[in-house]
């Protein structure tokens, strides 16, 4: 077993080696789905895995592997993602590929015999085609063909053009041979931070259900309609907004959020009513039953404010997931590896959504948390300690040791 000071420059070497990549001006770097970038941070983890002379493989969907064994035999899969949101974090997603090759590496200089593969997924993040998971999804079936063919980038690029054009497949091989799944992540929040504890080891993965609301009332004079005679859109949606916040409040006890993350206001000009305005709508928990409610009350809620402020809503629904499970055996296992290991943890669901999710209906599945500074994420200021991507290493480490 090499040393923790070997480990450590091990991973700040690894690190380094993606750091510059997609940077930009404001400090962050920008790394979408699909994109060059993204290219080149696979192209740099093949080669660190070609580098420590393992196996190295693209599927048909671009997602990369690198592996100590590409037999027909069960694997553990070990992944997470290497794109960013726009003007994003440097840990969010690459912690976790650092951290399989680190656990790679322990492997070959102990002997260990028990077939590891780390997987690198394509566009987990949304901000490239306003869908995410795709490379995971799509090796997994959680996502179809026809699920995807529709999507555009950023810079308008159909999805089927960019796939045509990297020869990949929009409708792949479903992966085989996973025995099970695990993947390191940062928290995206504060608790294992407030708590001062080291890793977490996760419940269940938060479902979301996304929503689109329009809000269409009546473009006119600022000054020459009395206030008793407007039909102002954007008081409408203020009133929403603070609707949801209030239904969403009455769902902590069951771990629910909701948000108001997009608003576009029409036409956005100081001296006339604002006639049309957009929101878009973020739900997540971990409950059916809560999610199902905060949908009906936010529907009650539309039609009440509908009503009394004489404007029209309409809502769609843009996506959803179900809340998922990770292993409950995988978790006792996880747990007691961090107590042999005397690294203090906590059992807590994750609100995020991850490549994971994809997983557990093939195979058992798991995760662990990091702590991040302050639980920032999808910011130029994220920030995770190479000591706690070593700590949460370790703790899946031990677990693949007891496996064995």
């Amino acid at each position: 077993m090499t040393s923790k000071r070997e480990d450590i420059q091990y991973l700040e070497y690894v690190f380094g080696k993606f750091y510059d990549i997609g940077a930009n001006s404001y400090g962050g770097v920008t790394r979408l789905g699909y994109s060059k970038v993204e290219d080149e941070m696979h192209d740099m983890f093949k080669y660190l895995g070609e580098e420590e002379n393992f196996y190295t493989y693209i599927d048909e969907v671009g997602n990369t592997y690198v592996a100590n064994d590409i037999s027909d035999k069960e694997y553990y899969l070990l992944g997470s993602h290497l794109d960013s949101v726009v003007n994003g974090g440097r840990y969010d997603g690459v912690a976790g590929v650092i951290a399989g090759l680190l656990i790679l590496s322990w492997a070959k200089n102990d002997k260990l015999d028990i077939p590891i593969r780390v997987a690198a997924f394509r566009c987990e993040e949304s901000s490239n085609f306003g869908k995410c998971t795709i490379g995971s999804g799509l090796i997994t079936k959680e996502l179809t063909k026809d699920d995807v063919r529709g999507l555009v980038s950023k810079t308008g690029k159909s999805i089927i053009e960019i796939f045509n054009n990297k020869e990949y497949n929009l409708n792949p091989k479903k992966i085989e041979n996973i025995k099970q799944y695990l993947e390191l992540h940062i928290e995206q929040g504060k608790v294992l931070e407030e708590y001062d504890i080291k890793v977490g080891i996760v419940s269940d993965i938060a479902g979301p259900r996304r929503f689109s609301l329009c809000i269409h009332g009546e473009a006119e004079h600022s000054g020459a309609t009395p206030m008793d005679m407007r039909q102002d859109a954007l008081c409408a949606a203020s009133e929403f907004i603070l609707e949801l916040e209030r239904i969403g409040r009455e769902e902590i006890y069951r771990k629910s959020v909701t948000t108001v993350g997009v608003i576009s206001n029409g036409p956005n000009v100081l001296n006339v009513i604002p006639g049309e305005v957009n929101l878009g709508i973020d739900i997540r928990g971990i409950d059916i039953e809560s999610l199902d409610s905060i949908v009906e009350n936010m529907n009650i809620a539309i039609k009440d404010i509908s009503q009394k402020r004489d404007v029209k809503f309409f809502l769609q629904e843009e996506g959803s997931f179900d809340p998922v499970k990770m292993s409950s055996y995988m978790q006792k296992k996880l747990i007691e590896c961090s107590d042999k290991l005397k690294i203090s943890h906590k059992i807590m669901p994750s609100g995020a959504g991850h490549d994971a999710m994809a997983f557990t209906k093939l195979c058992d599945s798991a995760m662990v948390f990091i702590p991040c500074y302050r639980g920032i994420s999808h910011n130029k200021s994220e920030f995770s300690s190479l000591l706690s991507i070593y700590d949460g290493a370790r703790v899946i480490y031990e677990y693949l040791k007891g496996e064995i």
